[in-house]
């Protein structure tokens, strides 16, 4: 059998015995024979990779199990083509009282246009459709959904959020960063009963990726009415919970508050371990802060959600009461205020083991790479996502020079950032080989060229920025991600050895086995058998 602890960079022959919820040894086979009694389960994985459990660093898990049984229109091509899908799932969802979809992207349609809410109302008028676009940062909606919300030509801008209007003053249908809460408040609007199914299908998809610890990160107002704290709670009691959960709520100012979130969730499997705030948005729809204008758009600067004064504020309060803090920074200027904000904290209340990080992190200008190893600040990554934008599109957007720092992933690295990589779940899919796949490929989006080369790291560093990096995010390496005596049992069984395959091979691997707190809550084994 094929091990790796995550201790060294491959793999080593080994096998692993368990106790409960513990590993108690990790041997050669001869030696763990003496640890099997009468009762004890017992398997042979051959050339098979046994590996941590993976620790997606960046989730957020109830909008993804909304996503799973809502429509996916990734594979539009074209404003007509998405509305004909739009139709088509409506028609298999009768007693639906919203129509929810995720993931159109229009910079992969022939004419790169947003579409608009007159599209979608010949498909459907009597049922609103909300449409989120595959970054999660703006959304398509039709007249139904606009009029349920009461925006019309007179709704007035909300903070850090734009309802895009036509020459007439009328909305398009287009709603940008913070307008989206306009709609989602309605419809999120869900029972109990239906959280609990959205968040059992999303520890389903957790089982079956390998994922075995998750940062569930705020998400801003658009996801307020689908996190639910006391529903996570409600499965640990109950014995279901098989995930670890950190929770991450808002970085908003009230201290207090999230101080007695942080009391009152802190078990070993759901636990408050930081805040989290948004700095910018996204590069497709010119909401990431930049340093420097738009290329194709020279008026602006992107839109900071935040004034710095805000930012830096409520950073220095939290570090204070010892909060880890998350920030989501997109583009160059966003990044290095996140950085300052972390600078001034140190500054104001002392060198501390804080364990910040800075989320995404597309874009970034070469004089702030080496503030990540100063001020010891975590690069949490999603290496797929520059694979899932448009790359042409993207460039358009910033340039052929800032083109050269996009997740420039090895560069971070080298400067002594502690890697993490996630998801960000369901922007992208919940399987982690596709990330690390992606890391070490920096394949584009059309499938072939390679986006700046230079970026690449090795297939060990991609593994432990799943599993050690995590870990060590939220103060927990000396129990999780890596395979060790003593340490939880939160193992992955792969189909093959990574190490031993095509880099092409990684994204066809999957989990045939995944063990979560000692106990088995993924198999594609039917043969496994208790020996004496």
């Amino acid at each position: 059998m094929r091990v790796f602890t995550g201790l060294e960079d491959g793999p080593k022959p080994a096998a692993i015995a368990i106790s409960g919820n513990r590993i108690i040894a990790v041997a050669p086979l001869d030696e763990i024979e003496s640890f099997i009694g009468e009762k004890t389960l017992v398997h042979h994985y051959g050339d098979q990779l046994i590996i941590p459990g993976f620790h997606d660093f960046h989730v957020h898990a109830m909008m993804g199990g909304l996503s799973l049984e809502s429509l996916n229109l990734f594979e539009a091509r074209s404003e007509r083509q998405a509305v004909e899908m739009v139709q088509q799932y409506a028609e298999t969802q009768e007693e639906a009282e919203w129509i929810i979809g995720f993931m159109w992207d229009s910079s992969y349609w022939v004419d790169k246009k947003f579409p608009s809410r007159y599209s979608l109302d010949h498909a459907i008028s009597d049922r609103p459709v909300v449409l989120f676009h595959a970054e999660g940062h703006y959304t398509w909606v039709n007249t139904k959904a606009l009029k349920m919300a009461n925006i019309d030509s007179q709704t007035p801008n909300p903070p850090n959020g734009i309802i895009e209007k036509d020459e007439n003053g009328e909305p398009t249908g287009i709603l940008i960063e913070e307008a989206t809460s306009l709609i989602t408040k309605y419809a999120y609007d869900f029972s109990k009963q239906k959280k609990r199914e959205l968040f059992k299908s999303f520890l389903s998809e957790a089982a079956k990726f390998g994922v075995t610890s998750v940062n569930n990160l705020y998400g801003t107002e658009t996801l307020s009415k689908l996190d639910d704290f006391e529903i996570f709670q409600e499965f640990e009691e109950e014995g279901e919970l098989t995930v670890r959960m950190h929770l991450f709520p808002a970085l908003d100012g009230d201290i207090e508050g999230a101080v007695n979130l942080r009391k009152k969730y802190q078990s070993d499997k759901l636990c408050v371990s930081g805040l989290k705030q948004f700095i910018d948005g996204v590069i497709t729809s010119r909401t990431a802060y930049m340093l420097e204008p738009y290329a194709d758009k020279p008026e602006t600067y992107g839109m900071p959600a935040h004034s710095d004064v805000e930012i830096k504020q409520w950073v220095a309060e939290a570090d204070q009461q010892g909060f880890s803090i998350r920030f989501h920074a997109i583009g160059d200027a966003a990044v290095r205020l996140a950085l300052d904000s972390y600078e001034v904290a140190r500054n104001i209340n002392g060198k501390r083991d804080s364990r910040h990080s800075i989320e995404h992190i597309e874009v970034i200008h070469p004089d702030d790479i080496a503030r990540f190893g100063e001020l010891e600040v975590i690069a949490s990554m999603q290496p797929n996502h520059f694979a899932l934008s448009e790359r042409g599109t993207y460039t358009e957007r910033i340039g052929l020079e800032r083109e050269k720092y996009v997740f420039a992933i090895r560069s971070l690295k080298n400067a002594g950032a502690k890697l993490t990589f996630g998801t960000d779940f369901p922007i992208d899919s919940l399987n982690p080989l596709v990330q690390i796949y992606r890391a070490i490929t920096r394949i584009d989006s059309s499938g072939k060229d390679v986006w700046n080369p230079n970026e690449r790291i090795s297939l060990a560093d991609a593994l432990k920025a799943y599993t050690y990096g995590p870990a060590f995010g939220i103060f927990r390496e000396h129990e999780l991600g890596t395979i060790e005596e003593g340490k939880l049992a939160d193992l992955v069984v792969l189909d093959r050895n990574l190490f031993d395959i095509s880099t092409k091979e990684i994204i066809q691997t999957s989990v045939q086995l995944t063990i979560s707190d000692g106990k088995i809550v993924f198999s594609n084994y039917t043969d496994l058998v208790k020996m004496n």
